[in-house]
């Protein structure tokens, strides 16, 4: 593109000594206008530097002729070009579809479309191309741009009286009018209905601001002004009943929390939420009060079309918008789950190490079958296969025994912790003193996760030890050799193995199958699958309507722990083998199963290692458990601090409350005391 090849900014002698001597400011020319936004462009964007155009208004001054020359040049090239489709396309959803619309705004990102060259957004496209071009404009003082309107004898948004049917204002109320249809007709859907029961008989705003609307724009076409007053009450009912518009919107988010959402509902109450926030930025250019209203409200129409149509491209708050209330719905799920992960009292403290027992209990054996399993002469995808079997049949009989499997806790509870950080935050005090609950749960969480991999690590081990001796030593079952036990103790060695990145690939799988929870979880309250099967008339018949109920209950309570489970089983098993089919080195390393692959390679080796391997071993241990929970949790607290609108700024005062318990009550951060 031409815009790209100029490496200089021109000063503003050249550029009006360019356009003068070219004799061609009576055409509509662009090369002029996109010169002069280039030199005040800045190179880096700074809010406590705005940028001014002083050095434009006195030259203008200066210099009559050109000034009347930059005046007509500027009428014909803003002359009748149409901009409705900046009004109502630009920056909002198109599509239901988030992924489509990823992909759409993608393509358009690296090859813009282009409209027709008569259109605004064209004229836009080619001189504001930077998308981040109305962060300076704005900051622009609106004196100056006045002056500027004023020097160059500028019209108006609202024309004068003679071609008041030609303003901009009838590209407005074009789009205005566009919007409210598509918002009328989208708000109808049954998707979108069924979130806002409470709205049933009541009569919709939609359709009561769109009459509204006609009768305003009849009124602005018979003023000579072309707009009404802002005092008008037709005008002030429209701003009334637009609130109504908002507050359907915000009762449907809202009850998400009641029926659960899809993504397809969260982007249709989306785009409708973007176009009202479109129309109600819109609405105050129809009413004006004075010439000065008309300055002000023409600068603010020019500022806002220039940022619409640079960010109507932006991926970023694309995903931030429509992942915020998914993401919401998921920590939701995981937070009131989480709550049963985080230990307060002693009896509660010693009830997660037991079933913290139950789980290395189970994980002991399923040391012994992968290994076992491996011995099957099969491909890699049914290594792959087997060993996700293996995994997710375990970790599923855990999650059924009530058993806990320490690593499973982080995806759980930085939900709940968020959740206390938001009381925290709308408490009274000082930063220091609203935290403090924040660290008392803190402290609860770690050594609830503490005991967790005790128990898990302290049975793990002592069981796969016992079966590999029942097996290989006493029913003389050759399951393991030096070889495999030597890879086994290697893989363990944080020093020489890859196990520290092989353990923040299991986090991150820990942190999806909490994603996976909270969805389906999300899924079967927005489906209404407990109504679905609780009155199913097969099962009615074959199970009985207590049955029915009971099964209804149990989906609704278990499925999505035995789904999140069942994938996470899958990650495990299959990582493996899909690194060697990409050549590359993937695998997982998980604090339960690396205790029970310890005692298994250490007996292979009869014990005759020395204590290197049994060193590394347990240092291996405790480093991979570290890296199993700190990836897990880290992922889990950033979408949970996603989905709530926490700032960042406020991780530092909960880090300085938990610092300060810790130097208080160290002890507490692994074992149960009394709190205070």
């Amino acid at each position: 593109m031409k815009l790209l090849r100029r490496s200089r900014k021109k000063e503003l002698n050249e550029l009006f000594d360019a356009f003068y001597n070219a004799a061609d400011y009576t055409s509509n020319n662009l090369e002029f206008l996109i010169d002069l936004v280039a030199h005040f462009r800045p190179e880096k964007i700074e809010k406590d530097k705005p940028v001014s155009i002083q050095p434009l208004l006195d030259y203008l001054n200066e210099h009559a002729v050109r000034r009347y020359a930059m005046s007509i040049y500027l009428r014909n090239v803003f002359q009748n070009r149409k901009f409705t489709s900046i009004l109502t396309d630009s920056g909002i959803i198109r599509d239901a579809y988030f992924l489509r619309e990823v992909r759409e705004r993608l393509m358009s990102k690296i090859l813009p479309e282009q409209p027709e060259p008569d259109t605004l957004q064209f004229l836009l496209n080619q001189v504001f191309y930077k998308q981040k071009d109305f962060e300076w404009i704005q900051e622009i003082s609106l004196l100056e741009i006045n002056e500027l309107i004023i020097l160059l004898d500028l019209q108006t948004i609202y024309g004068n009286e003679e071609e008041s049917s030609n303003s901009a204002v009838t590209e407005i109320i074009s789009g205005i009018s566009l919007l409210i249809q598509r918002i009328s007709g989208r708000a109808l859907e049954q998707d979108v209905l069924i979130m806002v029961p409470e709205y049933e008989n009541v009569q919709s705003p939609f359709e009561s601001f769109e009459k509204k609307l006609d009768l305003v724009i009849s009124k602005i076409v018979d003023q000579r002004n072309f707009s009404v007053s802002t005092t008008d009450p037709d005008f002030q009912d429209l701003i009334q009943l637009l609130q109504g518009c908002h507050e359907i919107i915000n009762t449907a988010f809202d009850n998400s929390a009641k029926f659960g959402i899809s993504i397809r509902v969260n982007q249709s109450l989306l785009r409708i939420r973007q176009q009202l926030f479109r129309i109600e930025a819109l609405l105050p250019l129809l009413a004006t009060d004075s010439e000065e209203d008309k300055r002000d409200n023409s600068i603010y129409l020019a500022i806002k079309l220039i940022k619409y149509n640079c960010r109507k491209n932006n991926i970023r708050r694309l995903m931030l918008d429509s992942t915020q209330t998914i993401a919401y719905e998921v920590t939701q799920h995981t937070a009131k789950t989480g709550e049963h992960y985080i230990t307060h009292s002693k009896k509660e403290y010693t009830n997660m190490f037991l079933t913290a027992c139950g789980a290395g209990l189970v994980v002991g054996f399923l040391c012994i079958f992968k290994i076992l399993l491996g011995k099957f002469h099969v491909s890699d995808f049914g290594h792959a296969l087997l060993y996700s079997l293996n995994y997710a049949f375990g970790f599923i009989l855990i999650y059924l025994l009530g058993f806990t499997l320490a690593t499973k806790q982080p995806a759980m509870t930085a939900a709940a912790i968020v959740k206390s950080i938001e009381a925290g935050m709308s408490a009274a005090g000082n930063e220091e003193d609203r935290h403090r609950s924040f660290a008392i749960l803190f402290s609860q969480l770690f050594r609830s996760q503490f005991i967790a991999f005790v128990g898990n690590v302290f049975i793990a081990f002592p069981v796969a030890l016992l079966l590999i001796w029942s097996l290989q030593g006493l029913a003389g079952f050759q399951i393991v050799d030096e070889h495999k036990s030597a890879v086994l103790l290697k893989d363990i060695n944080p020093i020489e193995s890859w196990a520290i990145f092989h353990a923040s690939i299991a986090g991150v799988f820990l942190f999806l199958s909490g994603i996976i929870s909270g969805s389906i979880s999300n899924k079967i309250k927005h489906k209404k699958i407990y109504n679905r099967i609780k009155e199913h008339p097969v099962l009615k018949i074959s199970l009985g309507k207590e049955g029915a109920q009971k099964f209804a209950s149990w989906i609704e309570r278990k499925w999505a722990g035995v789904a999140s489970n069942l994938w996470f089983g899958v990650f495990m098993g299959s990582t493996a083998s899909i690194g060697i089919f990409l050549g590359l080195n993937l695998d997982i390393r998980h604090i339960t199963f690396v205790a029970g692959n310890l005692a298994i390679g250490l007996f292979g080796e009869d014990f005759q290692s020395g204590w290197y391997p049994i060193l590394m071993g347990i240092i291996g241990i405790g480093v991979i458990g570290f890296f199993n929970f700190i990836v897990s949790f880290l992922l889990s607290l950033w979408l949970a601090l996603r989905s709530r609108d926490i700032p960042i700024s406020e991780l530092k005062y909960l880090f300085h409350s938990v610092w300060l318990y810790f130097r208080y009550k160290p002890v507490s951060f692994f074992l149960p005391l009394k709190d205070s």
